[in-house]
């Protein structure tokens, strides 16, 4: 009986030492299904710093990480378009109903972690006074011909009166570029900016700030440009 015991004690023993031995993995570092990760840090730079930038800005996409855009982009608005992507856009559906990989957990965790890690306290009198995010208001449809006036007011010191580029920013309606990008994605820069790239936003651009109408039709204008096939101008 004694002799039994010392065996069960013996193997005991030999498999706590298991423990020790080299090469045992790291519980830290053993895999986790994608569908399990809930750190932000992690999900931003697997799914967002490809195109909006490592830390939130000078990526080929919108700066979502600068204060002014996430005082205006509400996480709710943030979790809707990261979960059905924006048409005709380069912005894919990362919902898993969508075709994604992310759930809603996960997407709502990335919503949230963006206004915590980059929104700043933007003053509360710049957030009364932003003209609102969506492309169009109700009955304010952008109007070209306008448009291109208030283009060559607010933008054309930069871009010049035509938006075919200076020495201090580049073109802005050049076909190729009108064909990547959206409505939405034109009329955030203008009321953004991209001040990762040295451009200011909708209060800095002139001698006061554009008003909600201004922005409406310098976006309608520079859609006007837009060539009706895209993909066959880009691929050329």
């Amino acid at each position: 009986m004694n002799f039994h015991r010392l065996i069960f004690v013996a193997l005991l023993s030999t498999l706590a030492a298991c423990d020790g031995l080299p090469g045992k993995p790291n519980p830290a570092d053993r895999y986790v299904r994608p569908t399990e990760v809930k750190d932000f840090d992690k999900l931003y730079a697997m799914n967002c710093s490809g195109c909006h930038g490592t830390n939130g800005r000078l990526g080929p996409a919108v700066p979502i990480g600068d204060p002014i855009y996430l005082a205006l982009a509400k996480p709710a608005h943030i979790e809707s378009i990261t979960q059905n992507g924006v048409k005709g856009t380069t912005m894919p559906a990362f919902a898993i109903e969508a075709g994604g990989t992310l759930t809603d957990e996960q997407i709502a965790i990335i919503a949230k972690g963006l206004a915590k890690k980059w929104g700043g306290d933007p003053p509360p009198i710049m957030i009364a006074n932003a003209p609102p995010l969506a492309v169009q208001q109700a009955n304010s449809a952008g109007i070209p011909d306008r448009g291109a006036k208030s283009f060559k007011r607010f933008c054309g010191s930069c871009h010049g009166a035509e938006g075919r580029g200076t020495n201090i920013a580049g073109s802005v309606v050049e076909p190729p570029y009108l064909g990547l990008v959206s409505n939405q994605n034109l009329r955030t820069n203008t009321i953004v900016g991209r001040r990762d790239l040295g451009m200011p936003d909708w209060r800095e651009v002139g001698d006061r700030p554009m008003t909600n109408q201004e922005i409406t039709d310098v976006v309608a204008w520079l859609a006007a440009q837009r060539p009706q096939s895209p993909s066959r101008i880009v691929a050329n």
